[in-house]
């Protein structure tokens, strides 16, 4: 799999913090994790100099490098990491390596010294056989970084859930991540899974408008296995533009690609039958939820396209 089809794990937008930086002098650790991309103001100055979407720090004068210490925002296994120097041009560090740790454990290097291209996207494979909970981005000698992306696998404590406790099952701090959808054109959707309510339109799943047969899907993995008891669908600022209706189906295939799943031969089974949909509004469904045993993935339908903001699978683990 393409890694950066998996969770950003440092994303502010899951609650990754930026804590400690060796130099911020011209822009702050914080932009590291913006979940927006970097953008440019060309006349825009501060006192210091030359505002920067992204962290800089000053020219190094001394032995050393710079580095920031990051907090993520889930746990998880990392698999690759863009370092991305959008819009640092004359700036950027010229090689970055990466370091990680698990609590109060010692850090562990995940990535060595890797030369960087400037104004760029620059995506790197990791290979991790533990989780972590937070990363140290080490810049040499100094310079700026526009974003830090940590793509990796969610891994959630189940230990501290009783086994018969309800829990979003394919919520993203549960592990929950989409594998494949049949159109992504206006917004992705792991936007359904996030924390919170949608903000704006563009904070949901999206897809254009169909002109033939069919209907738009979206396959999601659950963060455990498990049956569904609770369900809501949320069109939260899709007015013009949501559903007619909806229908959600589930399978159990532990382990399964979304191209697997997506084959014709699946044996999906209904969980939620055709249901119709309203604008601006969230949905909750108990007593329509069919009998279902223990599923690991689901298939969200809409007919015929459109937006809605977050799917929530309320359960209990198998």
């Amino acid at each position: 799999m393409d890694f950066t089809r998996l969770i950003d794990l440092a994303s502010a937008r899951v609650g990754g913090k930026a804590l400690e930086a060796s130099d911020e002098f011209f822009a702050p650790k914080a932009n590291l994790l913006k979940p927006a991309e970097a953008v440019w103001l060309a006349d825009k100055y501060t006192a210091k100099g030359k505002w920067m979407d992204g962290w800089e720090s000053r020219r190094k004068r001394t032995p050393g490098h710079d580095w920031c210490i990051v907090q993520l925002g889930l746990r998880g296994l990392i698999k690759g990491v863009n370092i991305d120097t959008a819009f640092f041009t004359g700036n950027f560090p010229s090689h970055a390596s990466l370091d990680a740790r698990d609590g109060k454990g010692p850090w562990t290097e995940i990535l060595p010294r890797t030369e960087l291209k400037g104004d760029a996207d620059n995506l790197i494979p990791v290979k991790t056989d533990a989780p972590y909970d937070r990363v140290r981005l080490n810049i040499f000698p100094d310079g700026g970084v526009a974003r830090l992306r940590v793509y990796g696998e969610v891994a959630p404590n189940w230990s501290k859930t009783p086994k018969k406790a309800l829990v979003d099952l394919v919520a993203v701090e549960n592990g929950g991540l989409p594998l494949l959808a049949s159109d992504m054109h206006y917004s992705h959707p792991q936007n359904l899974i996030m924390p919170g309510r949608s903000k704006n339109m563009g904070d949901g799943w999206e897809t254009r408008r169909r002109r033939g047969p069919g209907w738009d899907w979206a396959i999601l993995k659950l963060g455990a296995p498990g049956q569904i008891r609770r369900i809501e669908v949320d069109t939260n600022f899709f007015k013009g533009n949501y559903p007619d209706s909806c229908m959600i189906e589930g399978v159990h295939k532990p382990g399964a690609t979304g191209a697997e799943l997506a084959d014709e031969f699946t044996p999906w089974a209904p969980v939620l039958a055709k249901t119709k949909l309203s604008a601006h509004k969230r949905h909750f469904f108990r007593k329509e939820i069919l009998p279902h045993g223990p599923i690991t993935h689901v298939r969200l339908d809409m007919y015929p396209d459109g937006g809605i903001s977050r799917l929530r699978l309320i359960g209990e683990r198998a």
